[in-house]
């Protein structure tokens, strides 16, 4: 791993502890962690904007000007705001894709979620993906934060990964398994 990942990894923790501490000294946790998914979602999909959060060559005051017309288009939360033009001013905006997703992962240990991932081979319904989180909530007596993602190169079955403890019981994993007998044999 190269110095530059560990040290804006390092400093991404960082940053995001520090939004968080001051969110929970403003009152406005829940505020915050619902505005810094919003952003999450615009650097995803916008090119633009991800354009100028990733281009080096762009220059403060045009970040500065794009944030104040994204925060008075989406009423963004006042102190993620400041919090996002202090990052363009320490030359960190590059970061704000990480320390947002730290930012988000850090509310959600705080309230004592497990993080879970569910992939289906069928293109599963809100009540059925419910229904699997709420199993794995009695599970594992705990909080689950369920990310789904519905991949038909599965072929059948689910693959679900809680913490390190993984099940698949996906048809393609079974194949797997069979052919890597067979070439054992």
């Amino acid at each position: 791993m190269s110095k530059n990942k560990d040290f804006s990894e390092t400093s991404a923790g960082r940053y995001s502890l520090a939004l968080y501490e001051l969110a929970i000294e403003a009152n406005a946790i829940s505020e915050v962690e619902e505005h810094s998914l919003s952003i999450i979602q615009l650097i995803l999909v916008n090119e633009d904007f991800r354009s100028l959060i990733k281009d080096p060559t762009n220059k403060k005051e045009d970040q500065l000007n794009a944030l104040f017309r994204i925060s008075e288009q989406h009423e963004l939360n006042k102190l993620l705001t400041k919090f996002l033009n202090f990052l363009i001013s320490k030359r960190r905006f590059f970061y704000v894709d990480k320390i947002l997703k730290s930012f988000v992962e850090t509310c959600s240990i705080k309230r004592g979620e497990l993080k879970a991932e569910l992939t289906s081979a069928k293109d599963l319904t809100e009540n059925e993906v419910n229904s699997i989180k709420e199993e794995l909530t009695k599970n594992f007596s705990s909080k689950i934060k369920l990310n789904y993602k519905h991949d038909t190169s599965l072929i059948g079955g689910l693959i679900v990964q809680v913490g390190s403890t993984m099940v698949n019981t996906s048809i393609k994993n079974k194949l797997q398994q069979i052919e890597n007998r067979m070439i054992e044999a």
